[in-house]
């Protein structure tokens, strides 16, 4: 099972097209830089596409709607 479920994102996100292009992006810069916001024990997920939606849900990353 994922973590954080996708419902759950959705009601940050208003669309899973957003959500993928978001996560991807944001998993591109993790392999690219390493940086990540949280320690990496805290990350529930062992992928940066994963580590990329808990940052998403847990308000790390602000997604700007328009």
């Amino acid at each position: 099972m994922i973590y954080p479920s996708i419902d759950k994102i959705l009601n940050i996100v208003d669309s899973k097209y957003a959500l993928v292009y978001i996560a991807s992006e944001r998993s591109k810069q993790m392999t690219k830089t390493g940086y990540y916001q949280k320690p990496i024990s805290e990350y529930k997920s062992e992928k940066n596409i994963g580590r990329a939606l808990e940052e998403v849900y847990d308000g790390l990353i602000h997604v700007e709607k328009r």
